[in-house]
């Protein structure tokens, strides 16, 4: 088995640093917030603050949330990577995967980029998808370690491969939750039962994942959240970045984008994303 500092044990990486640990492997977790400890200590897991203070491990898996984040951890890590593999699995787009990669590579360290989808549910069940990409003995080397969180999907062979296709992921999910509450919400001003429209269309052609998964909790005003307004303000930023820099246009996207500000400015920042239905009722 193998040790794994694990950095960012939040709401996604909590679970997977769980699944790490019942798959055998010896498992630190990295992450500032004081909350991280208490729910580490009872998952079995020690909690350190900064990256530094972590045992040093043959492997670091980097969950964090922004690019900015993923900046300061590698610049925090400094000269201790060498030696030692990287995972980004943080969705963080390809520019800054590809610009840490090199940072990380010019230090000693070996990284491969393996963004996850799935969320939270498939997160804890060991269900999530992983797009792989790296070098081929990189991959080889953390392959069995990210098998302990579902299916691993191999999409290239430079780092910045699988955040791209992660990119046109976050696309099609950014898009399809605000479909989903434009048209719940279409449904509520042609005096129809959401609910019932929900059951009557979810199953036919109009039906999608995020329809299922999101309709549900788009009836309610504050469900817990699992996926929040914030997260696809920033991925929704990070799919229209990728756009520009390869000169297309996705106006689409955009729509969804400004949706997803809007719930923010409005104050939904930290609500589960379903709640974007909001800005229709506003």
């Amino acid at each position: 088995m193998t040790s794994i500092t694990f950095v960012g044990v939040g709401a996604i990486g909590l679970p997977m640093a769980t699944q790490l640990v019942r798959a055998g492997h010896t498992v630190t977790g990295v992450d500032p917030m004081p909350v991280a400890v208490e729910r580490g200590a009872a998952a079995g897991i020690p909690i350190v603050p900064t990256v530094t203070e972590a045992p040093r491990t043959d492997i670091v898996i980097a969950m964090v949330a922004t690019p900015d984040q993923l900046d300061t951890l590698v610049t925090q890590a400094g000269a201790g990577v060498r030696g030692q593999t990287w995972v980004i699995m943080s969705t963080v787009g390809p520019e800054s995967a590809t610009a840490q990669a090199d940072r990380l590579i010019a230090a000693g360290a070996r990284v491969a980029d393996a963004p996850v989808t799935g969320g939270v549910a498939r997160a804890t069940t060991g269900e999530l998808v992983i797009f792989l990409s790296g070098e081929h003995s990189t991959c080889e080397t953390v392959l069995p370690v990210l098998e302990s969180f579902g299916t691993v999907r191999t999409v290239g062979s430079r780092v910045g491969d699988g955040q791209s296709v992660k990119v046109v992921n976050q696309h099609l999910c950014s898009v399809h939750i605000v479909a989903a509450a434009e048209a719940l919400s279409l449904a509520a001003a042609l005096g129809l039962d959401p609910a019932e429209v929900l059951d009557l269309i979810g199953g036919g052609a109009a039906g999608s994942w995020m329809l299922a998964d999101r309709g549900p909790r788009m009836l309610h005003n504050d469900p817990a959240a699992t996926s929040t307004i914030n997260i696809f303000v920033k991925d929704s930023g990070l799919v229209a970045s990728a756009a520009a820099q390869a000169g297309i246009d996705v106006p689409l996207l955009d729509v969804a984008q400004q949706r997803y500000a809007q719930a923010a400015a409005a104050g939904l920042g930290q609500s589960d994303d379903s709640q974007v239905i909001q800005t229709y009722r506003r």
